[in-house]
């Protein structure tokens, strides 16, 4: 492989496996096939990958004899669980068939710890890891304008930029586990941006304003944001569908939760979210989409943002 010399990462010196087919992953992995790469993917469900093997990838039953046909593995999964049974399994997973130089890079949002063990066994094994998580949504997915955090050495953060930079944009925030760290604040930011974009309509609701009208306004202002303009028109249209999972979020909140418990941080805006979070969850909500965060606050306040505004009456 090109990354284990000074040759550059290039379709013609590199094969790739993509392991994890979901929102994300199934656009991600198109767009190295479409710059030219070779790539092998797996998934649990062979059927998630049909789209990608129709675009010209080859199919892996396992990450084991996906990994030993590829210089760089990709994987992004749902949970750490998978994380860690996809790459640490001793006979099935990635480590245990990729070559020497091989670069494993794990694009899910995970515990940093285990960004760190993951590290140590790649080393071991005379291979590299990047924990690499990202940011965007479903829509930088499709467009290829994520950001990327990259964690683990600099230099195999160097040699793959020219795979990732088919994907978004690479930022290389430190040694293993502070691509994760990164990934925790963004969530614990865009966590609390969210509460804000849905209390907001709540009120103009309530208010009586024109919520298309209301979210066009503050757009532009200081309290525009990069989750307004992705999800604002979203929720007008009731339209929950999945960029991003409540139960992934929910995941994540609670590992940046846990991490707060460890740092001695007290982050109340971020437990309140969590909370909220969870209370989708309850109600079997939790294959929607982030954006359902307003159902949560619809049932707080007895309203519904479709019928509340037609409600009020001129005084």
């Amino acid at each position: 492989m090109a990354a284990a010399s000074s040759e550059p990462v290039s379709p013609a010196n590199t094969t790739v496996g993509w392991i994890g087919t979901g929102v994300m992953g199934q656009s991600m992995c198109s767009h190295l096939i479409k710059a030219g790469y070779t790539v092998t993917v797996f998934t649990r469900t062979k059927s998630k990958a049909e789209s990608l093997l129709s675009l010209g990838a080859h199919w892996a039953d396992s990450p084991n004899s996906l990994a030993s046909k590829s210089d760089v593995v990709f994987s992004i999964v749902g949970y750490p669980s998978d994380v860690r049974h996809v790459i640490l399994h001793p006979t099935s997973g990635v480590l245990s068939g990729l070559r020497s130089g091989g670069v494993l890079i794990d694009m899910t949002t995970s515990d940093p710890s285990l960004a760190v063990e993951i590290h140590s066994a790649a080393t071991a094994a005379s291979c590299s890891s990047l924990d690499a998580p990202v940011s965007g949504g479903d829509r930088g997915a499709r467009l290829g304008s994520l950001s990327i955090f990259a964690g683990g050495d600099e230099a195999v953060t160097t040699r793959v930029t020219p795979l990732l930079n088919h994907l978004g944009r690479v930022y290389y925030m430190g040694g293993p586990g502070k691509g994760q760290f990164c990934k925790l604040a963004n969530q614990v930011t865009i966590a609390s941006t969210m509460v804000g974009l849905c209390e907001g309509l709540i009120y103009a609701s309530k208010a009586g304003l024109d919520l298309t009208n209301y979210l066009s306004a503050i757009s532009t202002g200081a309290a525009g944001s990069k989750s307004l303009d992705l999800y604002g028109n979203r929720i007008l249209n009731r339209d929950f569908e999945a960029g991003f999972y409540v139960n992934h979020f929910v995941k994540d909140l609670g590992i940046c939760l846990r991490e707060c418990q460890n740092m001695g941080l007290a982050l109340p805006g971020l437990a309140l979210a969590q909370q909220l979070y969870l209370s989708l969850k309850a109600h079997g909500e939790g294959d929607l989409g982030t954006q359902a965060l307003v159902l949560a606050l619809e049932r707080l306040n007895n309203i519904s943002l479709k019928t509340e505004s037609s409600n009020i009456k001129e005084e």
